[in-house]
């Protein structure tokens, strides 16, 4: 019946007891017997293997090591600059925003709206300039068509045109207001 140890190790199985105990009583001499054993050279040779195959992979990440500390740079340097294009972005997509803002189809009927009252204050302004300087120029003196032909002639072209473009302007509100105008997005 052979042991355990024996089983495990059969390269102890020519010893006798005599040097087996020995071997436990003898640290130098059970130590020259434990490497002599073939499991244990096997042992060491695949640990020896081991530690070349990490020196290697030492050296490969040592000759890579000032390549990647470059790309790790590089890809910082371009990381910040994604971040900072980025905020240019928001930046720039809101004073889009605001630009868009000013063409929207609310904010064009509200400038229209506008526009047409301004367009009527200013005809107004024309006609009632041209009665006071009539009703100031007929107190002074007698009315004559002679005199003020050429005035009256410039008043009209002028109040004319005023209320052309206000009536241009009411045409295309009253349109909007009846939903005949459409805008685009393109």
């Amino acid at each position: 019946m052979t042991t355990p140890l024996l089983q495990e190790f059969p390269e102890l199985a020519h010893y006798s007891r005599q040097d087996l105990e020995d071997m436990l009583i003898d640290p130098t001499y059970f130590q020259a017997v434990f490497h002599s054993l073939e499991t244990v050279k096997a042992m060491y040779q695949s640990q020896t293997e081991l530690s070349m195959a990490n020196e290697a992979i030492a050296r490969r990440n040592l000759i890579l090591q000032d390549s990647l500390y470059q790309l790790r740079s590089e890809t910082k340097d371009a990381f910040d600059e994604a971040k900072r294009l980025e905020a240019r972005w928001k930046g720039l997509e809101k004073e889009q925003r605001e630009v868009y803002q000013r063409f929207s189809p609310q904010f064009l009927h509200m400038r229209l709206r506008h526009s047409l009252t301004s367009q009527d204050d200013k005809s107004e302004a024309v006609a009632s300039e041209f009665v006071h300087e009539q009703a100031s120029t007929t107190a002074s003196a007698t009315w004559s068509a002679n005199n003020n032909g050429p005035e009256i002639d410039k008043f009209i072209k002028d109040y004319k045109e005023l209320r052309k473009i206000y009536h241009k302007r009411a045409i295309w509100n009253e349109k909007w207001n009846i939903g005949q105008v459409e805008w685009r997005d393109d």
